[in-house]
Order: C-alpha cells, then structure tokens, then sequence
C-alpha cells in the first residue's frame, strides 16, 4: 500500500478526522506489527500494537516532525515491543550467528543483498496453475513459519514491507552484520522451498 504524505495525513490527523486515523492504520498497521512480531514474536505481537497505536493517540499533538511520521510510528511500536519484552523477563535470541566480520556468500544474491536475479513469476492462468500457485503459497508459508521469530522479523522488514537495512537495525537494535546474515538465512530457506517445490511440485 502507498503511504499518504506526512504534509496531507498530518493535518487532518490533528484535526482529528476519523477518515485520516483509519487511512494511517491501513498504510502502518502491517508494518508495525512486523516490526513487533521481530522484537516479541507471534503471541504478544498483536497487543504491542495496539498498546502503540495507544501512545500515538496519546501523543499525536506532542510530534514534532523532526522524523517522517513512518519513522515516528515504528520508534513507538519497537519501543512499545521492548517494554513489553522486559516485562515479560523474555530473552530474543538471534540464531547461531557468525562473528560481524563473518560473510555470506551466494550466487543467487548481489552485493547489495539483492536477488542477483530476480525468481521467476507465476502468471498462468488455467485452473491446474493456480493450484500449483495457492499450493507453492502456502508451502513459502510454512516455511517462514519454521523460521526464527527474528529471522522471520528481518525477513517481512525487508521483503513485504521494504524497510531499508539501517531501519532495520535501528528499529531491532542489532547490527547490520547481524541484519544481514539472517535475512540472508531466511531467504536461502525460501528459495530451497521454491527449488523443492519446481522439481517435485510438493512441499
């Protein structure tokens, strides 16, 4: 979904037009939860948010756009997420990580962390494909639900929302070594299930 501009939502946000709150909701509301689902996981990920959505109510008047209001919002969900981590005591381990200075290194990938070329897309038509499309669907989505919580965070961060790698850091409070290494992990599962997938049509 496209963003609505900071300069039109803002405005009617603080005029305190319902049509801009829901608009605000529908632009954000999967992002932040991706963002609270890397930090607390699955079960809380969901009262995160709406303990967020909470504080931005809350202290909507109080911003003074010296962040894009993306920005803002994810700061208060991530810390929202962090709060509620310590209170529940509960430790987000990040896999078995090499050291920073570690690499990855893969032919599908280029440097910048890109696919090296892109996967080929699904457009048949006929009632045998899109089968063969919803049954592939569902196999990528077991499989992200075998990944850590982390590596699954970093994952929808950067592939379904497309945050940038520093916003990513930033808002996980890891390093971009780290940030690579398990987007990098979790897109190699990916493409082993669709390797799988094409040479054998299963799961």
């Amino acid at each position: 979904m496209t963003h609505p501009a900071d300069s039109d939502l803002l405005p009617r946000l603080l005029a305190g037009e319902q049509g801009a709150f829901r608009e605000l909701i529908g632009a954000y509301q999967s992002t932040m939860r991706a963002v609270a689902y890397a930090i607390v996981g699955q079960r809380y990920a969901d009262e995160v948010v709406q303990d967020a959505w909470l504080a931005v109510v809350r202290n909507l008047n109080g911003f003074q756009q010296r962040s894009s209001l993306k920005t803002w919002l994810l700061t208060i969900v991530a810390n929202a997420a962090r709060s509620r981590l310590k209170q529940n005591r509960r430790e987000v381990l990040l896999d078995d990580l090499p050291a920073p200075h570690g690499t990855v290194d893969d032919a599908r990938f280029a440097e910048d962390g890109h696919w090296a070329a892109r996967v080929p897309a699904w457009h048949e038509d006929s009632p045998e494909a899109l089968l063969t499309e919803d049954e592939l669907r569902e196999c990528l989505e077991k499989t992200l639900l075998s990944l850590s919580e982390m590596q699954r965070g970093v994952l929808l961060l950067r592939e379904r929302q497309g945050l940038e790698l520093e916003e990513i850091c930033n808002l996980l409070e890891i390093s971009l070594s780290n940030v690579r290494v398990l987007l990098h992990r979790g897109r190699l599962k990916l493409f082993a299930t669709l390797e799988h997938f094409e040479e054998t049509g299963q799961c």
